[in-house]
């Protein structure tokens, strides 16, 4: 249960972190957005930010080994990558429609895989 809690907190901040990281990017089409300073841009992406870190920070404690969780440090950091950039692909799939996925990044995304195989065999 502590698996999937941590790994479905995970998913949901790393949708918050891709938002503020890439969002304002999409943002920028709207017209009130536009009207806005860097600053102002830098504070909204820090508010979105902000939800990331009121589900990553739980997700580690609770999957973390030493409060009993089922994951090493090196494996929750795995498992955040995997899904941050699952997470990101999608995103850029979705919201930004003139993005494609190419042969290349599937490779990647291969080698990403065989490299978490590793990480959790003993």
């Amino acid at each position: 249960m502590k698996s999937i809690l941590t790994i479905g907190l995970l998913i949901v901040s790393n949708t918050f972190m891709t938002l503020a990281w890439y969002g304002h990017l999409k943002f920028s089409e709207w017209k009130w957005f536009n009207k806005l300073g860097f600053i102002s841009i830098i504070f909204i992406s820090w508010g979105i930010a902000l939800f990331e870190y009121i589900f990553q920070v739980p997700a580690n404690r609770i999957g973390f080994k030493g409060n009993e969780g089922p994951f090493s440090l090196v494996q929750l950091k795995v498992i955040q990558e995997v899904i941050t950039l699952t997470v990101f692909v999608l995103f850029s799939l979705i919201v930004f429609k003139n993005e494609t996925f190419k042969l290349n990044h599937f490779i990647g995304f291969v080698f990403l895989i065989i490299a978490v195989y590793f990480i959790f065999k003993n």
